[in-house]
Parts: structure tokens; sequence; C-alpha cells
């Protein structure tokens, strides 16, 4: 039984509620359909923007549109963090549904002196994680959604590791599922915030480090990016995290915690 048989169950009318499984060709017959009065919506900013120009480009009542789009989603981490507490956030954040939320992390920003020990416990971390069917209880890691999505993934991998950037790859071959569109989990080595211009929408995370007397500059580049929907911060000392909160308009900034709701 799926969700919607079960809310018109409870009483939701079955003319107010239906569900339309599909890929993107449907949802555009919707959005372009005359009647729809309103849009709500999750996913890309890509996508997102293509169903604002085809609201915009119709006739007749102007039709609002609410979307939740994706981001780079930085999270935060200065020395006096707990280094188990971050790695147990981290894995949650990064790898949990297999990257594919608009809030997951994408860019763990690590401060210099802490580096090499918390990315060192997040990598013990993701190699014990277990890819498989969602369905199932043991699993941590599922699927990406279809075979366009595992093949931009894995050529982004292969890109990365092609600069020699991979710090960490899932390889426990013998317990990769024999079918379904997986992506081991990664972790990605960058230079510079500012080297992560895109949502890399899967159970990749990406690495900077960054000084104590860098943080003003490291803010800078991540306000730059254009993208501002989840922000995670890792700091036991408060005026840190409002230091950071004050600069970086985020619409949901998660302390000490992971940042996935």
């Amino acid at each position: 039984m799926c969700s919607s048989d079960l809310l018109h169950r409870a009483g939701v009318p079955a003319n107010a509620l239906h569900l339309v499984p599909g890929d993107g060709r449907v949802g555009a017959a919707l959005v372009a359909d005359p009647r729809t009065a309103g849009v709500a919506f999750t996913g890309s900013t890509e996508v997102g923007r293509s169903i604002s120009r085809a609201l915009a480009s119709k006739n007749g009542p102007i039709v609002p549109l609410i979307a939740e789009t994706g981001g780079i989603n930085p999270m935060i981490v200065d020395a006096t963090a707990l280094p188990e507490q971050v790695a147990d956030d981290v894995i949650a954040s990064a790898f949990r549904s297999a990257g594919q939320r608009c809030s997951a992390l994408r860019l763990l920003c690590v401060q210099d002196d802490v580096a090499d020990e918390m990315i060192a416990m997040i990598s013990g971390a993701a190699r014990e994680l277990a890819l498989g069917d969602p369905r199932h209880v043991a699993t941590h890691v599922g699927p990406v959604i279809d075979a366009e999505a595992k093949q931009r993934l894995d050529g982004w991998i292969a890109a990365m590791a092609a600069q020699g950037r991979i710090v960490f790859r899932w390889d426990d071959h013998h317990r990769l599922p024999a079918q379904g569109h997986y992506v081991p989990p990664a972790i990605v080595a960058l230079d510079r915030a500012r080297d992560l211009k895109e949502e890399v929408f899967g159970p990749i995370l990406h690495v900077v480090r960054w000084r104590a007397d860098e943080l003003d500059a490291l803010l800078d580049e991540i306000a730059a990016n254009g993208t501002a929907l989840t922000l995670g911060i890792h700091s036991r000392i408060d005026a840190t995290v409002q230091r950071i909160a004050a600069r970086l308009a985020h619409g949901n900034i998660y302390v000490n915690r992971n940042m996935i709701g």
C-alpha cells in the first residue's frame, strides 16, 4: 500500500490527493497543465529554474511556486569540536540517503590543526557503511536515483582521481549489491572552498582545510558560492558559532549536530 492510499484511508479526499509517479516528463506535464494552480518543488536548482520559466510563460493567473532547491551545504569544524561527534554527524549528513538530500553535506571545512585526525576518523567510519536496499534496516547507503545520476557521479569521482584528490573510496566490492545504481561513498580533498562550484548530488564529501587566521576568508568564499540552504557548525566556542552564523545567511543552521534535519 502506497502513502497516498494510507492518506485516503485516513480521510483525505481522493479528489484532493493524487500520487503520480514518474520522471521529469510527468512533472513537466503537470506544471504545463493550465489547471495547475500552484507548485511545491524539491530538487535541483536547474530544474527549479525550468519550472519557474514554464509557469511564467503560461497565460492566466500567476501560479505560485515554492521551491526548495539544493546547495553546496558546508559544515565548518574548528579545533574545539569533539572528533567523535563530528565523525558521526558528517557520516549522517554526507552519506545517509546516498547524499541525495537537498540539505546533505557537500563541503566539510576542517581547521588544519585537527584535520588529519578528523579525516582519518571519518574515513574509518565511512569504511564500515553498508550499501544495499534502503528498505532493510541494516542499510546505511542506498542506490542513487537512476543510471544517469550514477554515470555523472562516477565521472566526477574519476576526474577527481585523475587529479590525485581522492582521500577515501569505499571499496568493499564483495558487499556491493549486484543490481542497482550504487555509487560507493568517496571523500575528495580540495584546495579551497571556492573550488566546489556546483552541487554534487550523491555520496561524495569534499574536504578543505583552513587555518585559524583564515576563517574570515573561508566565510567569504562560502558566501560567494551562490547557495545558502543548509549550514553546519561544530565548535564549543559560542562566539565562533555566532560569528559564522552572522556572516552566512543560510536558511537552516545546525550547531553541533547533523545537518539533514
